[in-house]
């Protein structure tokens, strides 16, 4: 029977133990030699004196060690903020994403196709995560005013602080440390930026993703109007930087554009009535050595052409009896392929986007749900639609840890109505406070978690309205909370022998065991959108997670006769409580009851 350890991952054991595999020589008592390791991984000699092409900022080994430190938080699950909890796919969290990224590495390790954010630019007037603030007591800093009510540790990054470029660098490096677990081996990142710290984003990212993985800095047009911004220049764009987690990743090719189409494809005629077609030639290019197939081609009027062909004279033979060869209108030119629009594969993306859409439109989506001005700078969804038809395919998940507005969540709806039906989310976003003078907290939306959830709800119906598609509009919200664990779950040591009696349960008074539940899914690796069904059971509630990948029970006694009930579904994973067995000798019986029954049955207790 395993005991739950009901925290985070430990990347760093992760990494070790990983390392221990290819260089046991580098680990010495549970330690990494790094003199070794280096040497390991380098042909010359290694002098750590030379000078090496790097970047480097204050705090940022502390930004690697924050990234790196496991977690004893957890998600609670806040039924009353969800849209049909019990059957939606699709996950919106409320809290600091540097702890949410942390608490999902375990459960959606490699399984995110796309990860999309919007992060502060740093323009001097964004609020940033400090993250050294998390050292200090939570009573202390709220007492000082440094966290609010949701021990939010957000600060304004003014340009006369002295570390003004180190203190974001530091934000941004930790969290793209961590969500670079969370991708699929094809997945992709990308970043909205502007020009404030594009440079040393990409820097960034490429020490995290690999500079080989570096796909493209979009250009994105974001406002047509031209205006005299700062150093007398009218910024008009920002960048989207995209990176892929490895070689197997590739951009979809974009459908080709109307304007292309009309300008480069002929109209059907009696000839080649399939659609529209262009003539593609079927010589080989001038140039090119080593390929091609020499032989002779006569065109229905009788003209032999004798050159150097792309295909086989088999191959070439199959095209002219199906049709797709073209010999000029008077049927004496050299001949070409003829290539119909719908077999063409379309078009490479281009890396400059002026066409899209602009904020104007952004903030209309806005205006056209609330009526009011409530949220000052949203992506448009059309933006974030391109960027996902990039790289999605039917059944992905699309994270956004800076979600703001829920742009995002509004593109995937949108996205599923016309074309996928099963595309997920996951949104994170600290619920940082609307400014009191705001038309968003006249309305009543105190944060901006109340505006994202908010336009999820509003558009869905929209959506629903105009399309009637058949797809999931729900979310469930879920809220980063301190463990369900009493302290002295996880440090007993720091207590002596008459402190221990005091706790007759090692689980917190004011938790429900739907809370201990997500906690339990999360520390046994699985996902949040799963299927969940509460059963009674002998007088027991026991909780169905996808139908039998988890069996749990909470209740603080257990009728000893409900394993035979569990079995009957043949579970994977069963929990329960320490304190619900009266004595060691309950537990063992049911432990060995379970084995007897299903050897391969994983058990474990809080």
């Amino acid at each position: 029977m395993n005991k739950l350890d009901m925290q985070s991952q430990d990347i760093v054991n992760k990494n070790i133990e990983n390392i221990s595999k290819l260089f046991p020589n580098c680990v010495i008592e549970g330690k990494i030699d790094f003199e070794a390791l280096r040497q390991e991984l380098s042909r010359d000699l290694i002098d750590d004196k030379k000078e090496k092409y790097q970047l480097t900022w204050v705090g940022k080994q502390e930004s690697i060690i924050n990234a790196n430190t496991p977690t004893n938080k957890t998600l609670i699950p806040v039924k009353e903020k969800s849209v049909d909890f019990d059957n939606t796919k699709n996950i919106y969290i409320e809290g600091d994403n540097l702890e949410v990224l942390k608490i999902l590495q375990e459960s959606y390790l490699n399984k995110i196709k796309c990860i999309y954010i919007d992060p502060p630019y740093n323009t001097g007037n964004d609020f940033i995560y400090n993250d050294s603030f998390a050292k200090e007591s939570n009573e202390e800093l709220e007492d000082s005013g440094q966290v609010d009510e949701y021990n939010n540790r957000l600060v304004t990054n003014n340009e006369s602080n002295g570390r003004f470029h180190s203190d974001w660098l530091n934000m941004m490096y930790s969290r793209l440390k961590l969500s670079r677990n969370l991708l699929k081996d094809d997945g992709f990142i990308f970043i909205s930026i502007d020009d404030n710290e594009q440079a040393v984003l990409k820097m960034i990212c490429n020490e995290i993703f690999g500079e080989k993985n570096f796909i493209a800095q979009f250009m994105w047009k974001r406002k047509k109007e031209i205006s005299n911004d700062s150093k007398n220049v009218a910024i008009q764009g920002e960048y989207i930087i995209c990176y892929k987690k490895s070689n197997s990743g590739f951009l979809k090719f974009e459908p080709l554009s109307e304007e292309y189409i009309k300008k480069s494809y002929n109209e059907p005629n009696d000839k080649f009535p399939l659609g529209k077609w262009r003539p593609v030639p079927l010589t080989v290019s001038k140039g090119l050595t080593g390929g091609g197939y020499e032989y002779a081609i006569k065109t229905p009027s009788g003209i032999e052409y004798t050159r150097v062909w792309a295909y086989p004279e088999k191959s070439y033979k199959k095209l002219e009896e199906s049709g797709l060869v073209y010999f000029g209108k008077n049927n004496d030119s050299v001949p070409q392929r003829v290539m119909y629009e719908m077999d063409s594969k379309g078009q490479p993306v281009s890396n400059y986007w002026d066409s899209i859409a602009t904020n104007k439109e952004g903030k209309k989506e806005i205006l056209d749900l609330f009526k009011d001005n409530i949220f000052d700078t949203p992506k448009p969804v059309k933006l974030l639609n391109r960027i996902f038809n990039l790289v999605i395919e039917n059944g992905d998940i699309v994270l956004d840890f800076f979600s703001g507005s829920s742009t995002t969540a509004h593109s995937i709806m949108e996205l599923n109505s016309v074309k996928y039906k099963e595309l997920k989310y996951i949104l994170i976003q600290v619920p940082e406070e609307c400014d009191k003078k705001s038309e968003a907290y006249k309305d009543g939306y105190k944060t901006i978690c109340d505006i994202g959830e908010e336009r999820i709800r509003r558009a869905s119906e929209k959506i629903k309205e105009e399309t009637n598609a058949d797809i999931d509009y729900g979310f469930r919200v879920y809220k980063v909370g301190s463990s369900n664990m009493k302290d002295v779950y996880y440090s007993p040591s720091d207590l002596d022998q008459t402190q221990l009696g005091m706790f007759d349960s090692n689980i917190k008074e004011d938790r429900t065991a739907e809370d201990l539940l997500t906690q339990v899914i999360l520390d046994l690796g699985l996902t949040l959108d799963l299927k969940i069904e509460e059963k009674n059971i002998l007088n027991n509630k026991v909780y169905f997670v996808d139908e039998n990948s988890l069996v749990a029970c909470f209740d603080d006694e257990l009728n000893i006769d409900i394993v035979d009930e569990i079995c009957k579904c043949n579970p994977i994973k069963v929990v329960f409580k320490d304190e619900s067995f009266k004595n060691d000798s309950d537990k063992i019986n049911l432990e060995e009851r379970f084995k007897m029954r299903l050897p391969n049955i994983d058990i474990n207790v809080l």
